[in-house]
């Protein structure tokens, strides 16, 4: 069974000029890619990208307040909360101001297990933690720990779907049938 995941090139990668070597990572270990095309975004549609729902608002305040604790800062100092919902709200507006900074790659890659494979190829969400041979370990070098005190969104140059219930609902989101090939 072919599974199918999204894949994003973030602003930042494509103004890096490295969209042909992340595409040839893929298909290096048989991923097919079955759409693919440059677009540059708006803020309300990646609000669609980055729902607002307080189940993700608190996955990810939590995740932040964690980064916190670990480097010693004090979120309600740096961020005037501690309430992870609020904190992962600010988060939301931060991904959507950076993903709406400029164009974005945005392909769907189709193989065996394809949103397991894409995310070991991706590595860490945060570059300072990535290992050297995945796309974020080899292309950023970002981390919790300063985007946290710049009060932005970390910059890694790739979005992979976390799920094949994120990457069906992606698929719908980014692409319409007519971009979908089948060969």
């Amino acid at each position: 069974m072919k599974d199918e995941t999204v894949v994003l090139i973030k602003p930042d990668g494509v103004r890096k000029g490295i969209i042909g070597e992340i595409m040839a990572r893929f298909e290096r270990v048989g991923l097919k890619i079955a759409a693919a095309k440059m677009i540059w975004v708006d803020k309300t549609f990646v609000g669609k990208h980055y729902q607002d729902k307080d189940a993700y608002h608190k996955t990810v305040g939590t995740k932040i307040l964690e980064n916190y604790q670990k480097f010693g800062l004090d979120a309600n100092e740096s961020l005037g909360t501690k309430d992870p919902v609020k904190i992962g709200r600010m988060v939301r507006n931060w991904n959507m101001e950076f993903l709406s900074s400029g164009p974005v790659f945005a392909m769907l890659l189709e193989g065996p297990d394809a949103v397991l494979i894409v995310r070991k190829i991706v590595g860490s969400t945060f570059p300072a933690d990535a290992l050297p041979g995945t796309i974020r370990g080899d292309f950023s070098l970002d981390s919790a720990y300063i985007s946290n005190l710049q009060r932005r969104t970390t910059q890694n140059v790739i979005h992979a779907s976390g799920s094949k219930e994120e990457a069906e609902f992606e698929k719908k989101l980014w692409f319409k049938n007519s971009e979908i090939y089948k060969y």
